[in-house]
């Protein structure tokens, strides 16, 4: 039986028994395309660039690349400039060529790449206008794009319909423009009771990725919706918000609203002479000045008592402190929310003819503890018949 089984074999074919055998073989797995990222690329700009280079790989080849580069348009200054090229790809080499964004200046790239291990070695030259860079990088490291997506920052700093204003400021505004319109935005503020921040004007590498630049608001909390309200309906504007401004819901009180308000304005002179009448008692001090910003709707108030660090000298202590209210929440509320800062104290010699000079180190130092309010916030929240905050509970006491 074995004999005729054998023999039946080799009357098939020859090509038969090749196909037979080229099915039983199986055919090698396709290099898989993925992305690589390499987030740094040390020597451009005096390592002040922030780079962005893109691989597309076929296994260990790479097939095309990708160079995003954002950088200071001039040395020292805060002002970026960026540029974008596509690279031809020749074994390690990457070259190529294109033009700033901004400044629209002439950019050359030629890089050579080399593994070194489970590094990345990067050396050659870009050249930006008339200046070149060499470029020296080595132990670069490659990302996923996963581990790239999840490195990205994500902008979750406006709030556009917030529960309440224990977690952003009711008069701190952030609105998102597209680049193109963002002169224009700020140009129909002009004229306005609003401070904008001006920090906020400096276009950072993720809003000339991004194409869009968030622009802070410092507004009275009383207009602060109908400000929100314009701004959406501006050509340009992504979004537009609350976000975090100089509410610290250690030094808050909420406490109803109907005492305080006019109608839907605030009252603010019986609210400043009831926090300046309680203040004047718990600091021991007389009441100098009080002033309210109507751009932003903080009030100031200034307070002088007798300096006890060398009573005979005859010295002044002057205490300023500033404070916000506003509702506690946006739209219809029968509660507002003050916050009061810690006394700032500054000592003078305020007596009459020659004066002593005075310098305070510590009054410049910005890890000083916050002076001693004896007792100022719980004088208040009495007084007003309100609650401060629970931080442990995060809620009103």
């Amino acid at each position: 039986m074995r004999a005729l089984v054998f023999g039946l074999i080799c009357l098939m074919p020859a090509s038969e028994i090749a196909l037979a055998q080229t099915k039983a073989t199986p055919k090698a797995a396709a290099p898989t395309t993925e992305t690589r990222y390499f987030t740094s690329l040390d020597g451009l700009m005096d390592g002040n660039a922030d780079v962005i280079l893109k691989e597309t790989r076929q296994g260990k080849t790479v097939t095309a690349a990708t160079l995003d580069v954002c950088y200071p348009a001039e040395k020292g200054s805060d002002r970026k400039d960026r540029f974008v090229a596509d690279l031809a790809v020749s074994g390690q080499t990457l070259t190529g060529s294109t033009q700033s964004l901004g400044d629209k200046l002439p950019v050359t790239i030629k890089l050579t790449r080399k593994p070194t291990g489970d590094t990345f070695e990067f050396k050659g030259q870009v050249g930006i206008g008339k200046t070149v860079t060499e470029v020296s990088s080595t132990d670069n490291a490659d990302l996923s794009e996963k581990e790239y997506q999840d490195n990205q920052a994500t902008d979750d700093s406006i709030a556009v319909a917030p529960r309440d204003f224990t977690e952003v400021s009711p008069e701190a505004i952030a609105v998102r423009v597209k680049l193109g319109t963002v002169v224009e935005f700020l140009k129909a503020l002009k004229g306005q009771n609003v401070a904008v921040s001006l920090a906020s004007l400096t276009v950072g590498c993720d809003a000339l990725r991004a194409g869009e630049q968030v622009i802070n608001i410092s507004v009275d909390p009383d207009r602060a919706a109908a400000l929100i309200a314009r701004a959406k309906a501006t050509p340009g504007v992504v979004a537009a918000g609350w976000t975090s401004g100089i509410i610290d819901m250690g030094r808050a009180i909420r406490f109803p609203a109907a005492e305080w308000r006019d109608a839907d304005k605030l009252n603010r002179d019986k609210l400043s002479t009831a926090i300046s009448d309680v203040l004047s008692k718990t600091l021991s001090a007389k009441l100098a000045s009080s002033v309210w910003s109507d751009d932003t709707g903080k009030l100031t108030l200034s307070f002088k008592r007798p300096s006890q660090v060398m009573p005979a000298l005859g010295l002044t202590e002057t205490i300023e402190v500033t404070a916000l209210a506003g509702p506690d929440k946006p739209g219809a509320t029968d509660h507002m929310m003050l916050w009061v800062s810690s006394p700032s104290i500054a000592t003078a010699d305020e007596t009459e003819g020659p004066k002593l000079g005075l310098t305070d180190a510590t009054s410049s130092d910005e890890e000083a503890e916050p002076k001693d309010d004896n007792g100022s916030l719980d004088a208040l929240a009495r007084d007003l018949r309100g609650q401060r905050w629970d931080p442990d509970k995060s809620a009103w006491k």
